[in-house]
């Protein structure tokens, strides 16, 4: 939820480490902490919007009493309601509370008041690896090899704690001040015992068995991988149209057009994992994610070293300083005077436990 597949190019960043703070900035309330972390809203010093959603946005803020910068998710109640995602933000929460792990985003605490709900990460200050791949083009194959193999590890974690993803793209995927990844947003994540039918995701990255309403698991992330790496090495997806309907048409047919500069290794290992047949689907067979991780691709990879960020990564972002928003687009402030409708006791109970 930083930002989106559309917005993103062509614009000059702000390189401010001393945001000052908006005065159209929605002025927080008083709440005490839900016991997750010692935090409190008012603690906060909200600095620029960093990403926008559907229905919420995500702010860098400032710790007044540490001076230290998170990202703070705020989403709107009443959009959450109306757009049928009660149990898709509840999921974010639970999944993000469970989870730790070198490549997925840290939340720190969560809160509510009577009109919004507030999740607070850690500041992943380097941006979205979709803004380093189109500025470059498309990426080399040592290049996403490496950003491939940090996605593996996290995969492999998420689905031994039985979660899906369920969005895996460039877009969800921030570089650390180091360059090493961070998988964000998991508002489409769920923990899953067998088989889910709910219709999410990206068009673009979307398994031919959600389209087709079969039932999944966690071998969507694995033909998501797989899109992923062909959009790394060839700059774009091997599925994509200006009509949805028309990606899923492609996808369900299957054919792929193949750039001649593609790595072959590279492009055996893609062909393995955009499998239709999820049970004959690279990862998702009896080995797992080890199937993956023995490929020729991933040759003299050592996974410890992958873990322990031991190697250097492609990317070293330009970052001035820990607050700096520079590899962010910028995002008009959402006004001030705008009042949400208020909340029934019934809609707020939706989330008094959040």
């Amino acid at each position: 939820m930083y930002g989106s597949r559309v917005t993103l190019l062509g614009t000059e960043h702000d390189k401010l480490c001393n945001v000052t703070t908006p005065s159209t900035m929605k002025e927080l309330p008083v709440i005490t902490t839900n016991g997750d972390r010692d935090y409190r809203l008012e603690d906060f010093e909200m600095k620029k919007t960093i990403g926008t959603g559907t229905f919420g946005r995500v702010c860098l803020c400032r710790n007044k009493l540490t001076g230290a910068y998170y990202a703070m998710k705020i989403l709107e109640i009443a959009d959450v309601i109306r757009l049928k995602q009660v149990e898709h933000v509840k999921n974010e929460k639970s999944i993000l509370k469970q989870v730790v792990h070198p490549f997925i985003i840290d939340m720190l605490w969560t809160n509510h008041d009577d009109t919004s709900l507030y999740m607070l990460f850690e500041y992943v200050c380097g941006g979205e690896l979709f803004t380093y791949l189109r500025n470059a083009g498309r990426f080399s194959s040592t290049t996403g090899a490496f950003y491939a193999a940090e996605i593996v590890l996290a995969l492999e974690y998420l689905h031994k704690q039985q979660v899906v993803y369920r969005d895996l793209k460039p877009e969800n995927l921030l570089l650390d001040r180091e360059g090493h990844l961070k998988i964000t947003d998991f508002g489409f994540a769920k923990t899953l015992t067998d088989r889910t039918w709910t219709l999410c995701g990206t068009p673009e990255y979307l398994a031919p068995e959600i389209i087709q309403s079969k039932g999944h698991n966690k071998a969507v992330d694995w033909w998501a991988f797989g899109i992923l790496i062909y959009e790394m090495l060839a700059g774009y997806p091997p599925f994509f149209d200006d009509n949805p309907f028309a990606i899923y048409e492609k996808i369900l047919a299957g054919k792929i057009d193949w750039p001649r500069h593609i790595d072959p290794i590279a492009k055996d290992l893609i062909k393995k994992v955009l499998v239709q047949d999820r049970t004959k689907r690279l990862g998702n067979m009896k080995n797992g994610a080890d199937d993956i991780k023995r490929h020729r691709w991933f040759k003299g990879t050592n996974w410890d070293d992958v873990l322990n960020k031991r190697i250097r990564p492609p990317i070293t972002p330009k970052v001035k300083c820990d607050g700096d928003t520079g590899n962010f687009d910028d995002y008009p402030e959402p006004d001030n005077h705008q009042k949400s409708p208020p909340l029934s006791e019934e809609e707020l109970d939706l989330f008094k436990e959040f």
